[in-house]
């Protein structure tokens, strides 16, 4: 997540906060990758141009947020910042957010973030956070001084798809009323484990949008964990090649390798090369389990929560939440 660190008035009108739509989906896009090449650009890596976002990631990132999704325009009508803030229950975070290149420096950043925990708060959340990349200095810095508070980095790994003894259960193939009842099943874990955490609708979107699977360890009716992933590319025109985990809850922290092993093979069936497992640093148990079973690292983000906001892992079984889209 990209914003300056500088606050000066803003140089032109704008208009927000406003809610996106899909149809802002190009603009988004435009603003995304235009930020996010200049991030890089300004921490030495001036060769890598950020590629634009999946139309299907982006409809799922608006969708999930509601009336989270946030947007400011110009004089033009054109987005120039935006903040997808989103709430699963009482977990609430932001991303991806940035601001387009030619409006930083004046405060806009300061405000889509400050407007973001606004609207976090007025839904009740109780964590309020984000990510943002650990090598970039502005960006901690800025985010620190809106009283955010660093905390583990999360660890992007991955493990080669591989076919497994058993298939698990997968929402997408149950009837209709066996789909609805193993979602009421997902949330009561979901409560036992971290009350007023919910991830129904991230459960419902993926179904919808057809973009993965909510994989469920043990029987539908009472499942002793569930992994919600996503199998279509993130990036607009690349191949099918990564299976992501955006959710995962286990009842008992020593059923993750069998979790693992189950996502392995489900990644294997789906056509996909590998599986990505976004590891938040709360868990070096199961960061010692991944490793065992071969798991690279690829990626590192630093998770950041607001002063009072943050999250506190379960005293039992595990929740791994990913603050990306």
């Amino acid at each position: 997540m990209t914003a300056s660190s500088r606050s000066y008035r803003l140089a032109r009108p704008m208009e927000g906060p406003q809610i996106a739509t899909v149809h802002d989906i190009p603009q988004l896009n435009e603003v995304f990758t235009e930020a996010f090449t200049q991030r890089y650009r300004n921490d030495g890596m001036a060769g890598v141009r950020v590629p634009p976002l999946n139309p299907a990631i982006w409809q799922y990132a608006i969708e999930d947020a509601g009336d989270g999704a946030l947007c400011w325009r110009d004089d033009r009508g054109r987005v120039v910042a935006f903040n997808m803030a989103h709430h699963s229950g009482s977990e609430g975070w932001m991303g991806p957010l940035c601001v387009r290149p030619d409006q930083q420096g004046a405060g806009l950043g300061k405000i889509i973030v400050q407007t973001g925990m606004r609207w976090l708060r007025l839904q009740h959340a109780k964590v309020i956070g984000l990510e943002t990349m650990p090598r970039t200095m502005d960006n901690i810095g800025f985010y620190s001084n809106l009283g955010f508070i660093p905390g583990h980095l999360t660890v992007t790994l991955t493990l080669d798809a591989a076919a497994g003894d058993r298939a698990a259960h997968c929402l997408s193939q149950l009837p209709p009323n066996d789909r609805t009842a193993a979602m009421a099943a997902c949330l009561a874990l979901t409560t036992r484990l971290q009350p007023g955490y919910d991830f129904t609708r991230e459960l419902e979107l993926t179904d919808r949008l057809g973009l993965g699977d909510t994989l469920l360890l043990g029987p539908p009716e009472a499942p002793a964990g569930f992994a919600v992933c996503h199998t279509v590319p993130l990036v607009e025109g690349r191949a099918r090649d990564e299976l992501r985990v955006l959710k995962l809850v286990l009842e008992r922290r020593a059923e993750l390798p069998q979790m693992l092993g189950a996502l392995m093979d489900y990644a294997k069936r789906s056509g996909t090369r590998r599986l990505a497992i976004r590891l938040q640093g709360d868990y070096p148990e199961a960061y010692r389990a991944c490793m065992a079973l071969g798991a690279r690292v690829r990626w590192t983000d630093l998770r950041m929560s607001a002063d009072g906001w943050n999250e506190v892992p379960p005293s039992e079984g595990m929740i791994l939440s990913n603050w990306e889209i």
